[in-house]
């Protein structure tokens, strides 16, 4: 006896709800802002460094740790992350502007930064040489008003 489908199990795909996760820190929408870094040429190692270093700070203290990173006046662990803290304070700049227009106090900020790899490729060179393999990361900080 052959067993006929019924409308329930052949379309049980299109009841399931396909939810993605989005930021790693969910957030009240109008007490926060976020902002993302795609694909950035920055080390994924390096900025789950700086992303461990800034979560929690408030938001000038980040940024002046960034800048004296830039500057070189300040180090982690010896080293400055000059590329990397470029990107960040361009980050953290944009955030805190979003901010700014969406009515938050800016003394009140809280920063969350993570980090995640994102795509490779490999970039072609010259005839006969090898290819080289380009990682890149992603980037989220959320600035959260306490």
């Amino acid at each position: 006896m052959k067993a006929s489908a019924t409308p329930s199990m052949t379309r049980t795909w299109e009841k399931k709800k396909i939810t993605m996760h989005g930021y790693a820190k969910q957030t009240n929408q109008k007490k926060s802002v976020r902002v993302y870094g795609r694909g950035l040429n920055i080390s994924n190692k390096k900025s789950i460094i700086l992303c461990g270093t800034l979560t929690g700070k408030q938001l000038n203290k980040g940024r002046k740790l960034l800048k004296n990173l830039l500057g070189q006046t300040q180090d982690l662990d010896g080293k400055y992350y000059t590329k990397t803290a470029k990107e960040f304070l361009m980050l953290l700049d944009s955030a805190a502007k979003n901010a700014e227009a969406r009515g938050l106090d800016e003394d009140r900020l809280l920063i969350h930064a993570s980090a995640h790899k994102a795509f490779t490729f490999m970039r072609p060179r010259g005839w006969k040489h090898r290819r080289e393999r380009k990682k890149m990361t992603n980037v989220q900080i959320v600035l959260e008003e306490r």
